[in-house]
């Protein structure tokens, strides 16, 4: 039987607690592969939630309690994270909050999905059968689900429907191999940050719907304005795919640069012209993505490793730039030279990146096995 452990971080939820660990325990009891045990993290209370606790311990031998500082969402599961690992050994770790806005129904569904493989289970709010509480107002609406999108295609993980989902079952050797890094996130972006070193380490993620309610007693701690500026630091800072597009910009800088030089002031040929802008950009995109936007995963230190990936990053590459000789010059043809900058802004923006970004991610900085 492997052993799963709830961690719920509590403050102030004395109107919650007693209802959320009675609905565990009952949904988990009759499980025959899970041992499942609770561990409440509480940030030092002031209503009696801790006290709470205690009582129930007598009658459910399951339940934990650690007591900590106050210091946000992100370090309460952090600490937890790490107390469990070091003294409940548990081989599954959940996340989920303590105010009844997760229902205890769906454990045995989160459980079924990592029994048939996956590392990390999300209870998602955005995919068929999930929601969101009706009478959410507009600006919490939209900061819920835009926040969402621009999360997943911040990362270009279009796959993930919700990244800032608290209700999780996470394998314990997930978190051990994020701790170093989400240790140093509070608040919301940690759930984000988790999500992100996941996927970079190649975890097998999966979706359960949920239908998420609002709390019933006690306050949200949400910021979200703070919440909000977070995240997109984050993204902005983690993102391969932003790095990717800002490596792009700096091409695009450098090709747009040559190419007027040579065609509006040497004169040149357009088709010679682009060729030359765009191998210039080409080189510059591939040491910029190797040392900074696919860092965690760049080319092996090695003078065969470097002259093999460089080989093929100039044949990937050749598809982009016949593409944009071929689009440019049948546009030039088609439509006038006069506004060939134009053209070449469209086609760098609508099809050099994207293909850029898929074939470099396929051929040249896979993911490491």
């Amino acid at each position: 039987m492997k052993k799963a452990v709830i961690v719920l971080p509590t403050y102030n939820e004395a109107g919650n607690i007693k209802e959320v660990l009675d609905k565990i325990v009952e949904n988990t009891k009759s499980s025959t592969k899970w041992k499942v045990e609770i561990l409440v993290v509480d940030s030092k209370s002031k209503d009696g939630t801790s006290q709470i606790v205690k009582n129930l311990q007598k009658k459910y031998p399951q339940i934990h309690l650690m007591e900590t500082e106050k210091e946000g969402l992100g370090k309460a599961y952090t600490r937890g994270f790490t107390y469990a690992i070091q003294h409940l050994h548990p081989y599954l770790i959940f996340e989920m909050d303590a105010d009844l806005s997760h229902n205890p129904k769906m454990i045995p569904k989160f459980l079924k999905e990592i029994e048939e493989g996956a590392d990390f289970v999300i209870g998602s709010r955005y995919i068929k059968g999930g929601s969101i509480p009706k009478d959410w107002g507009m600006h919490r609406k939209f900061f819920s689900f835009f926040g969402n999108l621009i999360v997943r295609f911040g990362f270009m993980k279009l796959s993930v429907s919700d990244w800032t989902s608290g209700y999780r079952a996470i394998k314990t050797w997930v978190i051990k191999s994020a701790l170093n890094h989400i240790k140093h996130y509070s608040g919301y972006v940690f759930q984000i940050a988790l999500l992100d070193q996941a996927i970079k380490n190649r975890a097998v993620v999966k979706e359960v719907p949920i239908n998420f309610v609002d709390r019933k007693a006690g306050v949200s701690k949400i910021n979200l304005a703070q919440n909000t500026f977070q995240n997109l630091l984050y993204i902005f800072t983690y993102s391969s795919f932003i790095k990717f597009v800002i490596v792009g910009f700096i091409g695009f800088i450098i090709d747009f640069g040559i190419s007027y030089l040579l065609i509006e002031k040497a004169q040149a040929q357009v088709w010679l012209s682009t060729a030359a802008s765009a191998e210039t950009a080409i080189i510059s995109n591939f040491l910029l993505n190797n040392f900074w936007s696919f860092s965690h995963k760049k080319i092996e230190v090695s003078l065969k490793s470097y002259t093999s990936s460089f080989i093929k990053f100039n044949l990937v590459s050749s598809g982009s730039l016949l593409i944009q000789i071929t689009g440019l010059q049948i546009l030039v043809v088609l439509l006038g030279k006069k506004f060939w900058y134009l053209y070449k802004v469209l086609i760098i923006a609508f099809v050099i990146i994207p293909y850029s970004y898929i074939l470099y991610n396929k051929v040249i900085w896979k993911d490491k096995g």
